[in-house]
């Protein structure tokens, strides 16, 4: 195999056209392979970056050179070809090889990025620097995909690196998709200059010159209408590029090697910001990808029936029977976040605005003050892209934005970009925020119903990636009401969401030694329910437990409480409040439970702390 002799990107250059296509069908098999094998992964989006990796590692010599990735689950290809094709049995699993580029692992590896539309600002920042007294002279390549180019910042890092002149190569990898369709994908985002005043005008000039032809004038003028429409899309990208001043070439076939060395050598030639635009195709070479219409296989794994997911899915649904008014709205993930169902059975009323959370949840206050009421479906991770628009433009204006928050708490295998571990901490902290926490399935449904009940200010629900138990109907709460599960004297558990399994696991535990527990769901994380505050106040011992962030999150709050509660007792009277969360770190890949038991925050750890402070 071909691929055994690749080592470096020096290697690669060792080869001929012929043999590099022999190389990029190895490729694609090997990436198939290790990632079914391992059982997850990002699939479709690397299949389509094969021959456009090969042709950069050809052309640049990385890592003297600078390459750049957004976002960062299309660099399986780059990390086989910079040396770390024996660690792919490892990818994703704890200890072994990250799913992103990670500056851990490789030189050849400069930004840890999983979240979309960031790379032309790095590109454009480390072109700053390179221009300096500081650089070295280094050429930097920046990849992104028109999916990421959804997002207004790329667009705000296009315009600077346009007015700065800096040098640096910005490819749009253009495959007409993000994790789904993309939502204004490229060649749609420059369409639209077809109704530009000024092309209207030009396309009218030459149209009169035409028919002023003799004899044949109307006759060309009808017969070069397809001519211009061709013209009309070869011209209309560079006046969009350009007008940001950064220079245009494309669109050129992302599958051909040749080409594309061809085009890149050109660009590397220039003293000032272009952009080389390619057309890929997601999944390419891999037939279920290639046949996927939904995200041609991104990744592997899909919400699956008894999930929360496919809880807040079943629920939405059914309210949105009863309320015209509901719409739901997503930033490029319709189908990992369950809403394709919905946007089957209501037409129109699912809203995808592409990789845009800060306009998702801006959009959604006007929205709300239209009279709609919109449910905004974000990662929990994403969510921190738009927290200034959750703060000033929902909070502030007290309007009744429903955000539904799935993948939060640890998600393992994505790494430190995708715990969803701030959103608890952030969202606590906007006034008149209301936070919903479910433990089960059904915990979810009746939630979802209550907080579009509360039309006064905002309301959060947030929810994992693990596991959702199944619960009869009287261990469902009600309202804004918190639920104890049960009671007892020594040790009061306070369990936030999926934690409560956890704490009622160490509750039976405890039990067995003598230790009386007392167990609340709180249901309600922000603000705590009153009740939960009070009966938590009369035991000796208190143990909340999160899997959000320790320091500003839901424990806090709860010990600030009991001590208001508790301040005029002798201090001997007082409990003891013990707070576990997630400590303020970046957290690595790994599973879920495994993280969380590392952390102290599993059945294990939660009674270990309860017979350490007893003692």
């Amino acid at each position: 195999m071909l691929l055994d002799r690749i080592h470096c990107p020096a290697d690669l250059r060792r080869l001929d056209h012929e043999q590099l296509d022999e190389l990029a069908a190895e490729i694609r098999e090997f990436i198939v392979d290790a990632v079914s094998t391992i059982g997850h992964g990002h699939l479709g989006s690397n299949l389509g970056a094969v021959e456009l990796t090969l042709a950069i590692h050809r052309v640049f010599d990385s890592p003297r050179d600078i390459i750049l990735w957004d976002t960062g689950h299309q660099a399986y290809v780059h990390k086989l070809v910079t040396g770390r094709r024996r660690d792919f049995a490892t990818l994703r699993c704890e200890g072994g090889l990250s799913g992103y580029p990670s500056r851990a692992e490789s030189d050849h590896d400069w930004v840890e990025n999983s979240h979309a539309s960031t790379i032309i600002s790095y590109a454009h920042g480390l072109a700053v620097a390179e221009e300096s007294e500081v650089g070295e002279g280094r050429r930097i390549v920046a990849v992104i995909g028109d999916g990421s180019m959804t997002g207004g910042m790329a667009y705000e890092a296009l315009n600077n690196l346009g007015v700065s002149g800096k040098k640096a190569i910005i490819i749009l990898n253009d495959n007409g998709r993000s994790y789904a369709p993309t939502i204004s994908r490229m060649a749609e985002t420059v369409s639209r200059l077809r109704v530009d005043p000024r092309y209207v005008r030009q396309r009218a000039k030459v149209e009169s010159g035409l028919r002023k032809v003799p004899v044949v004038g109307d006759h060309l003028a009808w017969g070069m209408v397809g001519a211009l429409a061709g013209v009309r899309e070869m011209l209309e990208p560079p006046a969009f590029f350009e007008a940001l001043g950064v220079k245009y070439t494309g669109p050129i076939d992302g599958h051909d090697i040749a080409g594309l060395e061809t085009a890149l050598r050109h660009a590397a030639h220039l003293d000032e910001p272009i952009v080389v635009h390619v057309l890929t195709e997601k999944g390419k070479g891999h037939p279920p990808a290639e046949n996927d219409p939904i995200k041609r296989m991104h990744d592997i794994g899909a919400p699956k029936p008894g999930s929360y997911t496919a809880a807040f899915t079943e629920a939405l649904i059914k309210e949105a029977e009863n309320r015209p008014e509901l719409v739901a709205i997503t930033a490029a993930m319709p189908d990992s976040t369950g809403l394709l169902p919905f946007a089957e059975r209501f037409p129109g009323r699912m809203i995808d605005v592409g990789i845009a959370e800060q306009h998702a949840v801006a959009s959604a206050a006007g929205m709300a003050m239209g009279g709609l009421r919109p449910v905004v479906a974000l990662y929990s991770t994403f969510l921190s892209r738009a927290f200034d628009q959750a703060n000033l433009d929902v909070g502030l204006h007290g309007q009744p934005v429903v955000f539904c928050l799935d993948r939060a708490g640890i998600t393992g295998d994505d790494g430190p970009s995708h715990h969803g571990v701030l959103d608890m901490v952030l969202l606590s902290k906007v006034p008149g925020m209301t936070i919903l926490t479910p433990s089960s399935y059904q915990e979810l449904q009746q939630m979802l119903h209550d907080a579009l009940e509360i039309t006064d200010g905002p309301v959060a629900l947030r929810w994992p990636k693990t596991a959702c138990p199944q619960v009869p109907d009287d261990q469902v709460g009600r309202g804004l009401a918190g639920r104890r599960v049960r009671a007892g004297t020594d040790v009061c558990l306070v369990g936030v969401g999926k934690m409560l399994a956890a704490c009622t696991e160490a509750a039976e535990a405890l039990e067995a030694e003598g230790v009386s527990c007392t167990v609340w769901d709180p249901r309600v994380a922000h603000p705590l329910p009153d009740e939960v505050v009070a009966d938590a106040a009369e035991h000796p011992l208190v143990v909340s437990v999160e899997d959000g962030y320790r320091d500003g999150g839901i424990g806090s709050h709860l010990a600030d409480r009991i001590a208001e509660a508790t301040a005029s007792r002798p201090a001997a009277e007082r409990p003891l409040v013990k707070v576990l969360g997630v400590p303020t770190e970046y957290l690595a890949h790994g599973k879920a439970d495994a993280i969380l038991a590392h952390l102290g925050l599993d059945a294990a750890g939660i009674a270990a702390t309860v017979r350490d402070a007893l003692a």
